[in-house]
């Protein structure tokens, strides 16, 4: 059964609310089914993640300004239409410890690093920026809190239904697991909405009860 914000590779794009004021539209890209999300303020769009079809991606912007592309981390499969959409783009952004890894990858200018503390501004909006290290050194997440209703947490491959993202060592997984208690679990409510790289939506709260399994099964 299809969970939350369903999308499917090939399928109709999705949009919903984050707030009265932000709507996100989500599709899914890519022979690994990324998802890649455009969120519209008012203002230029803001872009998570140029991921893998460029057409998609440009077909769903249209004519509407691009102020800023937010790439979550390194990994090939979420930057690979990075170039193409970077032409169109004000702002690149990237976790600190990735960013010139993502530059280098894309054959793109270096984007703007941010980390813990940091914000990504589109329209009257804002984006604020959690790093994760694990699933690569320079994973972030972005929290969108509006006005009203819950915070929106666009994860990356840190967090998905069912468990963290992979990891390649004993220690990046403990250092994920640990960044996700300590910034995530630890820091927002039960309703806050997880939108991950891949795959459908999930809550905070339907994720808390199982952080201890997930330590105990190592991924």
């Amino acid at each position: 059964m299809p969970g939350t914000h369903h999308v499917t590779r090939g399928g109709a794009p999705l949009t919903f609310a984050l707030s009265p004021t932000v709507t996100a539209t989500k599709v899914s890209v890519g022979p690994g089914d990324n998802n890649a999300y455009l969120l519209d303020g008012g203002g230029p769009l803001l872009l998570v993640d140029a991921a893998d079809d460029a057409a998609t991606l440009l077909d769903l912007l249209g004519e509407r300004p691009l102020g800023t592309v937010v790439t979550t981390h390194r990994h090939r499969d979420h930057w690979q239409a990075l170039a193409t959409l970077a032409e169109r783009a004000d702002r690149l952004v990237a976790g600190r410890p990735d960013a010139e890894a993502v530059a280098e990858g894309a054959g793109v200018r270096t984007p703007d690093g941010v980390w813990d503390g940091g914000a990504v501004d589109f329209g009257e909006e804002r984006l604020d920026v959690v790093g994760l290290v694990g699933h690569t050194p320079g994973s972030i997440v972005l929290a969108y809190r509006g006005p009203e209703g819950p915070t929106h947490l666009f994860t990356g491959d840190s967090l998905f239904p069912g468990g963290p993202g992979k990891t390649w060592s004993p220690e990046d997984f403990e250092s994920l697991m640990d960044d996700l208690e300590a910034k995530v679990f630890n820091r927002f409510a039960d309703d806050t909405v997880v939108h991950p790289g891949h795959g459908d939506g999930t809550t905070i709260g339907a994720e808390r009860p199982h952080l201890q399994e997930w330590r105990q099964r190592g991924w």
